[in-house]
């Protein structure tokens, strides 16, 4: 039985229901667990897979020689990942990709997902345009994290983050997906720096949080 997570995942919209499970097997999908702070990709291995987040969260990390962290994407369950490499079968992954809790993974082959299907499955043609779709609001979502962090200021950084959650859920009131360290890592700022920038932000009146729920007052 295919998970309600997998069954919402981007790759299958248009697609009925009663038939991921058949589509499902064509991709040769096979399920892994993962324990927090475990890896599923490692950087530099060889791009083989593409992965659906079936429970828990991910993260997509890049690291530089000495061990710096930055976080470039945040991943829940139906969310999808590696998929920009699917039509570079050679390509080595400029990135890791860790779980943040006891995470489901569900892994499919690329190469069936971007070829044709030997058996003319009738819903290849809508699963080729869903990845495309899905790599282009990848591309959107780098987009906007780029905006953030080219800010020039540590206030500025947060605010644009910060205001960009609020308008994505509609309300002034946010939960957002990373603890401080986390947060630091996603803006590439200091910890210390962005944490003593909160307090601040907070007594100006700009904002009030507790842990990682926060509401804009301005």
């Amino acid at each position: 039985m295919v998970e309600n997570s997998i069954i919402s995942c981007s790759l299958f919209r248009d697609i009925e229901a009663s038939s991921v499970d058949a589509l499902i097997n064509c991709l040769r999908a096979t399920k892994r667990s993962y324990k927090k702070a475990e890896f599923v990709f490692h950087a530099d291995s060889m791009a083989s897979s593409v992965g659906i987040v079936e429970s828990g969260s991910v993260n997509v990390i890049q690291e530089d020689y000495w061990g710096n962290r930055t976080i470039l994407a945040h991943l829940k369950p139906g969310e999808l990942f590696g998929e920009a490499y699917s039509c570079a079968p050679e390509q080595r992954l400029p990135v890791s990709v860790v779980a943040t809790e006891d995470t489901s993974i569900l892994l499919l082959d690329y190469r069936k997902i971007i070829s044709s299907c030997p058996s003319s499955c009738a819903f290849h043609a809508r699963l080729i345009a869903n990845m495309l779709h899905i790599v282009a609001s990848n591309n959107i979502r780098l987009t906007k994290k780029l905006e953030h962090v080219s800010k020039k200021t540590l206030r500025e950084k947060l605010l644009s983050f910060l205001s960009s959650e609020a308008v994505h859920s509609s309300n002034s009131t946010i939960t957002v997906p990373f603890d401080r360290q986390e947060l630091a890592e996603y803006l590439c700022v200091d910890r210390s720096a962005l944490s003593r920038e909160l307090s601040s932000m907070k007594r100006d009146g700009i904002i009030t949080y507790k842990k990682n729920h926060f509401t804009l007052l301005q």
